[in-house]
């Protein structure tokens, strides 16, 4: 979703859900100082009331829960300038600004005995110079689902390569079914940096350097394009990749899309698909798996930030009933502690257990030096190859730039100004 919905946020790589209201909720019977908690707005059923039933349930304080339309990471930036911000709020980041401009709390303390618990993937882009400023909530992750039936029938094998995929893509397209969906747009919205990470590369280096500054990359992005030339991509499907309706409806015979369409899937395909990460490319690649999560985080400018701090441990750290319930009873979504995913019930066999597994040892999140402005470059970019056949070593050679100049300042700017 991005700033609306964790789908979004994955399509940053990575559209939003329906509304669930905009309500507050305060802790009836708890006593001691007021915070307010901030979330954006889920699209799941139930589970506004779910995080007002926890706030209620915590003795040192009244919690408010705000559920924020619209744009809420715009929203939550403006207040955290001013005094009348969250105490506690939820974000996709925290942002590196947010962090060097002292906005958020560290919380490495909050973890201490368990942070070896928490996914790696999503909890690396929550943590800067080794100190966590939030804790992830939920995991959301990107797949590869595909009908079992019509890959039989045309004697393709599940892809586990990005070149088996490029030649499933044909084999399995017909007047009727496309080969593959990937989006609207052709798979340059969702696919983000997958496809790097498939050929073994990265979008920035534990350095800050940019990751894929490699011909390895160029060849890899080049592949997609075979895709459109093929034209074994759904292109204008009524629903984006996010909706699974494309792929149940038969209008194509592999889509990537969410976590959270397993379930609907599930109903009304049975046993007759099956799930995969996004297939490895070239000698050094290994299968790739986005995931993102949002966590908890806590305002600098909390007036009680002492007492926000053990209400976020209290929540999603402790509280791990409570996260099994978030996680899974309202949508369809991954705990962030690895030892709740592992026993939690509906993750335990059948695709979804293919899911975490492929999450536990293929997931990636977006780093936390990759900016609005390299994303943008470097989707733009890839939307170049992809529809039009740009040159993909000319189009990475201006993208490898732009980053170079953006990873630069970004790196700058935390340092502190010298003196004259």
């Amino acid at each position: 979703m991005g700033s609306l919905s964790r789908r979004t946020l994955l399509a940053a790589g990575a559209g939003s859900l329906t509304a669930c209201g905009s309500n507050t909720g305060r802790g009836g019977g708890s006593s001691g100082p007021r915070l307010s908690h901030w979330y954006h707005q889920y699209g799941e059923a139930g589970t506004e009331r779910a995080v007002q039933r926890y706030a209620a349930a915590f003795g040192k304080a009244h919690v408010t829960v705000q559920w924020r339309p619209g744009n809420y990471d715009q929203q939550t930036a403006a207040a955290l300038l001013t005094d009348s911000g969250p105490d506690v709020f939820e974000v996709n980041g925290p942002t590196l600004d947010q962090i060097q401009g002292g906005q958020v709390a560290d919380l490495t303390g909050l973890l201490a005995g368990v942070r070896d618990d928490f996914n790696p993937a999503v909890l690396a882009p929550k943590t800067h110079d080794g100190r966590v400023w939030a804790i992830p909530q939920v995991i959301d992750t990107q797949l590869l689902y595909y009908r079992k039936s019509l890959l039989a029938d045309a004697g393709v094998e599940p892809p586990t390569t990005l070149d088996a995929l490029v030649d499933a893509a044909r084999a399995l397209t017909d007047s009727r079914t496309k080969g593959l969906f990937l989006g609207n747009d052709g798979g340059a919205g969702v696919l983000g940096g997958t496809p790097l990470y498939a050929a073994g590369l990265r979008l920035v280096t534990d350095d800050g350097e940019v990751g894929f500054d490699d011909p390895e990359a160029a060849r890899t992005l080049g592949k997609l394009h075979r895709l459109y030339a093929d034209k074994s991509l759904l292109l204008g499907a009524p629903a984006d990749w996010s909706d699974p309706s494309a792929f149940l409806q038969g209008l194509t015979a592999m889509q990537w899309s969410g976590l959270w369409a397993l379930p609907r899937v599930t109903e009304e395909l049975g046993d007759d698909f099956g799930v995969l990460p996004f297939p490895r490319d070239g000698g050094h690649g290994r299968p790739s798996v986005p995931v993102g999560a949002y966590g908890a985080a806590v305002s600098t400018r909390s007036a009680h930030r002492a007492v926000a701090e053990e209400y976020v441990k209290w929540l999603w750290v402790e509280h791990t009933d409570y996260q099994q319930d978030f996680a899974l009873s309202y949508g369809f979504h991954i705990p962030a502690r690895r030892s709740l995913a592992e026993k939690a019930a509906r993750l335990r066999k059948g695709p979804a257990a293919d899911v975490v597994r492929f999450t536990t040892d293929h997931g990636y999140a977006q780093p936390l030096l990759w900016t609005p402005a390299a994303q943008t470059a470097y989707q733009d970019a890839l939307s170049r190859i992809i529809r039009h056949g740009a040159s993909p070593e000319g189009e990475l050679r201006s993208v490898v730039r732009k980053v170079s100049a953006e990873l630069a300042r970004v790196r700058n700017a935390g340092k502190p100004k010298k003196t004259s």
